[in-house]
């Protein structure tokens, strides 16, 4: 457990320099001694305004959706037994985008939009299961320990199908909301005007999945003999899907479609790590959120003052990076 607190410690101070990064940085570079003024007394000046008004509000979206991401992908590669799973491989993304984005064509409200994107990460994680339960029975009765390559597959069919009816919403869409619903699925924290709820959601689901690491220990080990020593599988898998589910809702309705920030870092904090998933889950959530925001405050800072969706630069960042793990030695969850 010491172990872990310093590793915790060590990613909070990562973080927190990501922070006073993406807060001096931008179209116009603040000083320190700026920053702090505008932090501890802000008044009416242009720096307090950058800073509360733009700068704090974004960064802190952009740390609670990367957070999200994460922990969403390590319980789904938990889950799942696969480094390669993650919300957006197995279309959870995809379906809130489609929900979400459906809300949107039908002019409804922020409230509506959310609701859209839950319903449609939770039908997509179930469509997902309701077409592999057959490789579920399998590995409950012969106690496989490697996941289910069909459940996988089944997840990247579904993607595209989410895919296609995205491009069909996109094309009923007016030109007016265009621009922006595109921006949206690239991934886009630009005009973030709330970020409570994400960071509200960070936090509820680290407190529903941590209790369960010890669990999700043994689960490793298979669901016969986590069954055996006393871990109640089914409760424990709705349980963690439904996190996923609304977390991975919570982060696309934030700031759009982000793909390899529950892919990347889950894995890369597993092969240098360890799997412990108490250890883990925390760690996820804390170098998830560190990474789209070092992420976001590039892509507001290389070609400023023009902005770059957010997206774009964790797909330019995890491909190579994620193709670099894969080389360093064979992984099972």
């Amino acid at each position: 457990m010491c172990r872990a607190l310093l590793i915790w410690l060590a990613l909070a101070a990562v973080a927190f320099a990501a922070f006073v990064l993406a807060l001096v940085s931008g179209s116009a570079h603040l000083p320190l001694t700026e920053l702090w003024q505008a932090l501890v007394s802000p008044g009416d000046s242009v720096a307090a305004e950058i800073v509360m008004r733009l700068r704090l509000p974004r960064a802190l979206a952009a740390f609670a959706v990367g957070g999200l991401l994460a922990l969403a992908g390590a319980l789904m590669q938990v889950l799942l037994r696969n480094p390669l799973a993650d919300p957006y491989v197995l279309g959870l993304s995809g379906g809130a985008a489609v929900g979400a984005l459906a809300a949107m064509l039908a002019g409804l409200g922020a409230l509506a939009v959310n609701l859209g994107a839950s319903a449609g990460a939770l039908a997509a994680i179930l469509l997902v299961f309701a077409f592999a339960r057959r490789d579920f029975a399998r590995q409950q009765m012969f106690g496989a320990l490697d996941a289910s390559p069909r459940l996988l597959l089944t997840g990247v069919i579904m993607a595209a199908g989410w895919g296609a009816l995205i491009t069909l919403t996109l094309t009923l869409a007016p030109e007016a909301r265009l621009r922006g619903m595109l921006f949206w699925l690239m991934g886009d924290l630009n005009g973030v005007e709330s970020w409570a709820p994400a960071l509200l959601a960070l936090a509820c689901a680290l407190a529903l999945t941590y209790p369960q690491a010890r669990a999700l220990n043994v689960l490793l080990r298979g669901e016969v003999l986590a069954q055996a020593l006393g871990v109640r599988v089914a409760p424990l898998r709705r349980t963690i899907y439904l996190v996923a589910s609304v977390a991975t809702a919570m982060a696309v309705t934030t700031a759009g479609a982000i793909g390899f920030v529950g892919l990347v870092v889950p894995h890369a904090l597993r092969l240098a790590l360890g799997n412990d998933q108490r250890m883990l889950l925390p760690a996820s959530a804390i170098a998830g959120g560190t990474l789209l925001l070092l992420a976001d405050t590039a892509a507001r800072s290389l070609l400023a003052p023009q902005q770059l969706p957010v997206g774009v630069i964790t797909a330019l960042v995890g491909v190579p990076a994620f193709l670099f793990l894969l080389t360093r030695k064979p992984e099972k969850v």
